[in-house]
């Protein structure tokens, strides 16, 4: 007999094998020897009261064996020489995993990534924070791996109408994700750890003959009887291809303008808009674990707030608990932040992108721009917290209790930010809608989160990359786009995606949908 049974303990005895045996042969009320195996299926906390506790969804065989519980096989073939050839213009995780079910499926994958590989785009990195020198080509948005190699990881998405988040996670397994991310409620990698398993994926496709090429910049494609048949690079080359996966993030805005510009249709994208706020992590432990001392056995606590304010939500976004903030501009006159954590979080920080809702209506001074609007708001916004940080990548910031009362803090607290802090009147800096819905969001989470509201936050701008500001539209059974032949736009770049998992799990969609195109055509 199989069952499945849910056990609560303290942290402390969460792992404890012993206990655990103890539990299931109370919980069933069976016999030692009738117990032939049992093992976790997820992980989560429940920290509604005190104390918190650890719940385990438990898989138990009785007086049978325990199914095997084995990762998705790897069966790639060797593409080097396959007939067809498709093209995948970024290489985060979109690109990625279509490059990797692409070959499963016999088709060759040739990626163009703009920036470089983990171990190049370090020193870009580097630049940014020690120098203030913002490569377009190479930095915390763009390189293999995308957004998502410099990120805290999070692996939890509520995609699962998109495809098997199962699947995804075993390729991250055989790539070097710790295996627990396959139990785990809210799994996540950590940035120290990302770099590899983006390194092992690219090994992966080159090995069984995709073709990886670094520092190529698409400007253009190459269009015939209104199909892609290639794309340009910067350095005049043309790369022909059978198809064209459209896999860029929701930050390459040359790649839009590239679309609006040759009359290929795009669609204006509500998205959100705000700022990074940061706490000593010990706070938050102690506000979510009611006092409770978080010891070894639980991790850094993280936080999910939301709240509406004057039609608009005010929401926690990526929130990285033990973890840093970062500057994540993809040009020099913009300032932009984003937040990562290492796989311990063990970072003193904590810290969360708090967003306001944008919606058409909120960008009608750009409405000339059509189908750009959205995105010219957010740049305007960028560049504006740029000028008043003193037009370097050191970010504008602000005490959160001195933000709610309107006046500019006399001195900051310690942060995570490596470029370094400008203390300004964010209420000055920010769209007067976006500073107020911010303002009346951070009370109601004051009573919400008894001591968020602490002389030790301070916000930090803008947090604007929350997702694309611009959709290329697709046909819903074919995932193409609905003018141009054999292209087919993919993640978060798209509008189809909102995370490391759900983009990869469309990329793995389109790669398949692509193959069913070229079948047809053949």
């Amino acid at each position: 007999m199989i069952k499945e049974i849910e056990i609560k303990s303290l942290p402390a005895l969460a792992y404890n094998d012993e206990f655990v045996r103890s539990e299931i042969l109370k919980h069933l009320k069976v016999e030692p020897s009738e117990l032939t195996g049992y093992r976790a299926l997820r992980y989560s906390i429940d920290a509604r009261r005190h104390p918190v506790q650890i719940v385990q969804r438990v898989l138990v065989a009785l007086d049978e064996p325990l199914p095997a519980d084995e990762l998705t096989p790897l069966i790639y073939k060797n593409v080097r020489d396959a007939q067809k050839r498709v093209l995948i213009v970024g290489f985060g995780p979109a690109g990625m995993f279509a490059a990797l079910r692409l070959i499963e499926l016999g088709f060759k994958p040739i990626v163009l990534e703009r920036g470089f590989d983990v171990r190049t785009r370090r020193r870009d990195l580097k630049a940014v924070n020690r120098d203030h020198i913002v490569n377009p080509e190479s930095n915390y948005c763009f390189g293999e791996g995308g957004a998502g190699t410099y990120s805290d990881g999070k692996l939890y998405t509520r995609s699962t109408k998109r495809g098997d988040v199962r699947r995804i996670y075993d390729l991250l397994v055989h790539h070097g994700a710790n295996p627990f991310i396959r139990v785990d409620a809210h799994p996540h990698i950590g940035t120290n750890k990302l770099p590899g398993v983006v390194q092992a994926i690219r090994e992966r496709i080159l090995e069984h003959g995709g073709e990886i090429h670094f520092g190529t910049r698409v400007v253009d494609f190459v269009l015939q009887s209104g199909r892609v048949t290639g794309a340009v690079t910067r350095d005049g080359a043309v790369i022909e291809g059978d198809a064209l996966i459209l896999a860029t993030g929701h930050s390459a805005r040359d790649i839009f303008e590239l679309l609006h510009r040759k009359q290929i249709s795009i669609e204006l994208k509500p998205f959100a808009l705000g700022v990074r706020v940061e706490h000593p992590q010990a706070l938050i432990d102690h506000i979510q674990y009611h006092g409770m001392e978080r010891g070894e056995h639980l991790p850094a606590a993280s936080y999910k707030l939301v709240h509406q304010v004057a039609g608009r939500g005010v929401y926690s976004f990526c929130m990285c608990p033990g973890g840093f903030i970062v500057p994540a501009a993809t040009a020099q006159e913009e300032i932009v932040v984003n937040g990562m954590s290492p796989s311990k979080r063990d970072s003193r920080f904590a810290n969360s992108g708090i967003v306001v809702e944008i919606r058409p209506e909120d960008v009608s001074e750009f409405k000339k721009e059509g189908p750009l609007a959205a995105l010219r708001f957010q740049q305007m916004v960028e560049r504006r917290v740029w000028e008043a940080g003193g037009k370097t990548q050191a970010a504008p910031a602000q005490r959160l209790i001195d933000f709610l009362h309107g006046k500019v803090s006399t001195v900051l607290p310690e942060c995570s930010y490596i470029p370094g802090l400008t203390s300004v009147n964010m209420n000055e800096v920010l769209p007067e809608f976006v500073s107020y819905r911010l303002k009346e969001g951070f009370k109601a989470f004051g009573r919400k989160m008894k001591g968020y509201l602490n002389e030790e936050a301070q916000i930090v701008a803008t947090e604007s990359r929350t997702s694309s500001p611009v959709k290329i539209p697709r046909n819903s059974d074919t995932l193409m786009h609905p003018e141009i032949g054999g292209l087919f736009p993919a993640g978060e770049g798209g509008g189809y995606a909102g995370g490391i998992v759900s983009a990869a799990m469309d990329g793995e969609r389109v790669a398949e949908k692509v193959v069913e195109f070229l079948q047809k055509l053949s």
